[in-house]
């Protein structure tokens, strides 16, 4: 048997009131019996973000319901179904294709966590189900102890670009789960501190090999049978570029040779393709990988090599940096410039870097050592030890280490002539 803490869900005879958010997947299924343990009233909520009866794609919300469903049914926990379908479709979903239109590379689960799991639902959960704290299967921790997370109360601050010290609580801070394989706080950067201080992450000293157990000792089988979930579910089984051409219009143009300029083949749209992918290219032999586009002439950039120099930076800029404790460190706005770590990528290893605050909130963050594929559209996400700052969408990429190359070749040309030109003259 295992031994799982338990922490009293009872304070002067009154029962925590948690809502869990259901997938029908094993991480929320145990998050559920957890917080069961702990003596919590839980309510299950499973939340349907996309309407698959108007898509081909393979889209499991129904089973997957139904999983979330039976699990509440075993745990005697009262189950509800919410639809945020509409919410996606206008706040997530028009906001990719958006971006995709603008060239960029778009992270749809860090928007829907953002705006549907800890906006909407967490104000369905406290508002209309009358709830003390919500609950996610993340792999993610807090600052908080589960009793403190009970005595937050939702009090609207305002906004300007950075609040007076004088006014900030002492704020919830994000912190990286134990399972540093499966830590989720690269999906949760964007998240408002509001909702960040009402909510219990159960699965926060847990690995996942641990919640697997758990879930088998409790019977779970329906849900430990089933694959992880590792795509985009409104996608389904569809190949993107298929995918993106329902949504958007064909914008043929051509692959061109970052290195000769030579014309190598013919796509149907930038937002098809993303910098560092594989560029199938018809009649080619050799595998070609996207290195830049511009989309103003409808050219995707692509060269011969997958870790060409056109794919390494080592610069970008976000957008207004969103500070998971509502204003940057106290170091960053002493100094304009701090040393942490950053990540786009969400299984890619934490790389050093320096940050440098701008006076409009956005950040430059210079990596120690180039990187590959910097992407704009992607989130920017800092570290400081085990704690996530927060993250930035990347809006413009410093000069890669091609261009560097040929400027120094090009400066390196012109000193010569002028060299020869000095001895001539002489």
């Amino acid at each position: 048997m295992l031994c799982l803490p338990r922490v009293r869900g009872k304070v002067m005879g009154v029962v925590r009131h948690v809502v869990c958010a259901m997938s029908g997947g094993v991480d929320s299924s145990v998050a559920a019996l957890l917080l069961k343990k702990r003596g919590y009233h839980v309510t299950g909520v499973f939340m349907k973000n996309w309407d698959s009866l108007d898509e081909r794609g393979v889209c499991t919300s129904e089973r997957d319901c139904d999983d979330a469903y039976k699990v509440c049914r075993v745990l005697d926990m009262p189950f509800h179904q919410v639809s945020y379908v509409k919410e996606y479709w206008h706040e997530v979903f028009s906001n990719l294709l958006g971006e995709y239109q603008k060239g960029r590379t778009p992270n749809p689960d860090i928007i829907c966590n953002k705006h549907i799991k800890f906006k909407h639902f967490y104000q369905y959960a406290v508002s209309s189900l009358g709830a003390d704290a919500m609950a996610t299967g993340h792999y993610a921790r807090t600052s908080l102890e589960d009793e403190e997370v009970f005595q937050q109360t939702h009090t609207p601050a305002p906004r300007p670009l950075f609040r007076d010290r004088l006014e900030i609580r002492n704020p919830v801070r994000l912190y990286q789960g134990a399972d540093r394989l499966k830590d989720q706080t690269f999906f949760l950067s964007q998240i408002s501190q509001d909702a960040l201080r009402q909510t219990i992450f159960p699965l926060a000293g847990l690995t996942k090999d641990f919640v697997k157990k758990i879930a088998a000792e409790a019977g779970f089988h329906h849900v430990l049978k089933k694959k992880e979930s590792m795509g985009i579910c409104f996608i389904g089984e569809r190949h993107f570029e298929d995918f993106i051409l329902e949504y958007l219009e064909p914008k043929p143009g051509h692959f061109v040779s970052i290195e000769d300029g030579k014309i190598m083949g013919k796509h149907k749209g930038w937002f098809t393709f993303t910098l560092g992918q594989r560029a199938r290219i018809g009649g080619q032999k050799d595998p070609w990988f996207v290195v830049d586009k511009d989309i103003t002439t409808g050219e995707i950039f692509v060269g011969p090599t997958t870790n060409h120099p056109a794919l390494l930076r080592d610069t970008v800029q976000t957008n207004r940096f969103h500070w998971i404790t509502e204003e940057p460190p106290a170091e960053l706005i002493r100094t304009q410039m701090m040393d942490c770590h950053f990540r786009f990528l969400h299984q890619m290893p934490l790389c050093p870097c320096t940050v440098t605050l701008n006076l409009d909130g956005s950040v430059w963050i210079t990596a120690k050592r180039p990187l590959r594929a910097l992407t704009p559209g992607q989130f920017a996400v800092l570290y400081k030890g085990d704690e996530c700052l927060g993250s930035g969408k990347i809006v413009r990429l410093g000069p890669s280490e091609h261009t560097l190359q040929k400027r120094h070749l090009q400066l390196s040309k012109n000193s010569k002539n002028s060299e020869q030109s000095s001895e001539s003259d002489s």
